[in-house]
């Protein structure tokens, strides 16, 4: 590759790079509802036809951003399932982790589970969401075979879905609560449901 191939490529990439930037910037100070092809065009002071050269339309950008928060949360995860070779533990460690991920990263968060694609297609385009599931769903099997359930995988399909629905549930009540919420409170609540959905798990 020639020395001005090269450096078309990275001029390429520090434009994508600037873009998402540029774009992520706008998102933490005015929310992702608010982000415009129009706005990041007049943010790096560009023609808006130039971001159509990197990006098809602003949801393949917060597709972008949805991978990026998939990817984080997904290392937060396994770090925690590491942790312990319990599956009980494991999936106690996996809610801590995942509530910790969603207020640290709130602009992350509302992007991953905001997006209004049907959940088959979307797995499609962002693969990262089905590791996320498979990640949790393993202790959940892993507890399901020790009480010879006849169909553990498809039980344990029924029971990801709501021990997220337990998680998510919980996080947006939080992220909608008066900011004088009580903390302490809420994680003794998170704590209770998943110490309960364990418990339903075993029998």
């Amino acid at each position: 590759m020639s020395i001005v191939a090269e450096r078309r490529i990275r001029e390429k990439e520090a434009m994508r790079a600037n873009i998402l930037t540029t774009a992520w910037q706008i998102v933490k100070d005015e929310g992702w509802q608010s982000l415009s092809i129009r706005k990041i065009a007049d943010a790096i002071q560009y023609s808006v036809p130039v971001i159509y050269d990197y990006f098809e339309n602003k949801e393949a950008i917060l597709l972008e951003f949805g991978k990026q928060g998939f990817e984080l949360v997904i290392k937060k995860l396994t770090a925690a399932k590491a942790s312990t070779n319990d599956p009980s533990e494991q999936l106690k460690a996996m809610a801590d982790a995942y509530w910790a991920f969603a207020f640290k990263n709130k602009e992350y968060y509302q992007l991953m589970w905001g997006m209004s694609a049907p959940s088959c297609e979307m797995d499609k385009c962002m693969p990262e969401r089905s590791v996320f599931r498979d990640l949790v769903m393993a202790p959940i099997i892993e507890i399901i075979e020790t009480t010879n359930h006849d169909d553990a995988e498809g039980s344990a399909c029924l029971k990801y879905h709501t021990f997220w629905s337990i998680l998510h549930g919980l996080i947006s009540i939080k992220m909608v609560a008066p900011p004088d919420d009580t903390e302490q409170l809420n994680k003794l609540v998170l704590d209770d449901a998943i110490t309960g959905f364990i418990k339903n798990l075993k029998g």
